[in-house]
């Protein structure tokens, strides 16, 4: 069942699997479309309530394999469930038109008390509603959640994590040392809340909470997950209630933002090539954007990166993360 459970989902059937049953070393709930609960009858000795989450981009499709190999490994018994988790896929009709939204950016509206209308707002509460009970009714446990991307463009570090921002949650130093050996090149300290999946999790609920960046956006069966092993080791030790492998978390690099790029005006521009990867240093001078309503946005005295510039994003919404160098976290 499990390992059908996503393509019936992405192709209308969900109807076709059992609201709920056995699985090996557990059982399975269907929350509502696109939200699979599995419970184990015993936890392991650091078992986490966790949540991981794809396609809250519908064009950004490893993540989705990945749990689906996942989820295979699980109902083979290749791996003994020993935590809850609650697998998420989440803008359903953008995932299979292969659109990254239908009508607005999802990851911008997980924030308790939105007022607008329309699929994504719909599906943002739906999805709030659920993490709120999954974690309610494991609360004897440390939630965790990691919100499973592919970034639009190269990168200078195709595989890193976004840390959102909130000032009354701490970050364990065992997250970096397990995103280290998973094999993830960098980390993002974010500055301000940003109202993302995982910033949810983060600002609602103190969970350890991250977006995960696993590479370049590519059509179903044309990622190449060869390099996310270690990654799925991760969630696979995160599956069975064990401490997952650690390393030193300074073999990443880590950066905090500096500034935010925002659209003011439908003519806004970036003052860069459409190919620019994510991570690229501009000098102090260099112009980076025009907007009319604002002007011109220049470098100033020290250099800046650039993460996720996109200029074609709504009014008002940001088109680019400016960031600078960080040091890693003490041991």
């Amino acid at each position: 069942m499990l390992s059908d459970w996503l393509d019936l989902t992405l192709n209308e059937h969900s109807t076709a699997v059992p609201e709920e049953g056995r699985i090996p070393f557990g059982r399975y709930r269907l929350l509502g479309p696109g939200m699979l609960e599995l419970e184990p009858h015993s936890v392991g000795s650091h078992a986490h309530a966790c949540i991981l989450s794809a396609g809250i981009h519908g064009n950004e499709t490893a993540p989705i394999e990945l749990l689906g190999e996942l989820l295979s490994m699980i109902e083979a018994g290749r791996l003994r469930l020993g935590a809850p988790l609650l697998i998420i896929l989440g803008n359903i009709p953008a995932i299979q038109a292969g659109q990254r939204f239908l009508d607005t950016n999802l990851n911008r509206l997980f924030q308790r008390g939105i007022q607008q209308d329309g699929v994504e707002p719909d599906r943002a509460r739906q999805l709030m509603r659920a993490v709120d009970g999954f974690y309610l009714r494991h609360s004897g446990l440390p939630p965790l959640h990691y919100d499973l991307h592919t970034a639009i463009r190269d990168s200078h570090y195709p595989r890193f994590v976004v840390e959102p921002y909130d000032e009354n949650a701490v970050t364990d130093d065992a997250q970096w040392q397990w995103f280290a050996a998973a094999d993830l090149q960098a980390v993002l300290h974010q500055h301000q809340h940003s109202w993302t999946f995982s910033h949810y999790s983060k600002h609602y609920h103190q969970a350890q909470s991250f977006t995960l960046e696993l590479g370049k956006v590519a059509p179903f069966g044309d990622n190449d997950l060869t390099s996310l092993r270690l990654m799925l080791c991760l969630l696979s030790a995160l599956v069975e209630g064990r401490e997952p492998p650690s390393d030193r978390a300074s073999r990443m690099a880590f950066f905090r933002v500096e500034h935010e790029l925002m659209r003011n005006s439908a003519g806004f521009q970036l003052c860069f090539d459409d190919d620019t990867p994510n991570f690229s240093e501009f000098a102090p001078g260099e112009r980076l954007a025009h907007d009319p309503s604002t002007g011109n946005f220049i470098v100033g005295d020290r250099p800046l990166a650039v993460v996720f510039p996109n200029a074609n994003v709504e009014i008002g919404a940001r088109a680019a993360l400016l960031v600078v160098p960080s040091p890693p976290p003490t041991p």
